[in-house]
């Protein structure tokens, strides 16, 4: 029953994500069946989706180094001190 559920949830959230055919039919030709509303009007405006594109792809790459080698490896880094179980003292 609940693979049935995450299906139909899933189908659904697919038809929403896809462009509509009125939208479809506006877009230029690259962004057709991608993308809802109206199209870029100017260069200016593609320049800055992609330069977006670009800020987002580098934070997500230095987001995802930061998680897998974080590289913090001094003795008094602030999460030694929190992960050490000598310095803390209980509340009384």
């Amino acid at each position: 029953m609940k693979k049935i559920q995450l299906t139909l949830l899933f189908s659904i959230c697919i038809s929403f994500l896809m462009a509509c055919p009125v939208c479809e039919r506006n877009q230029p030709k690259i962004l057709r069946g991608w993308v809802h509303g109206t199209a870029p009007k100017s260069d200016l405006e593609y320049i800055m989706v992609i330069a977006i594109i670009l800020i987002s792809l580098i934070a997500l790459g230095m987001f995802l180094k930061m998680i897998i080698k974080p590289g913090e490896k001094q003795t008094d880094h602030i999460k030694r001190f929190i992960l050490n179980s000598d310095n803390y003292e209980p509340k009384k």
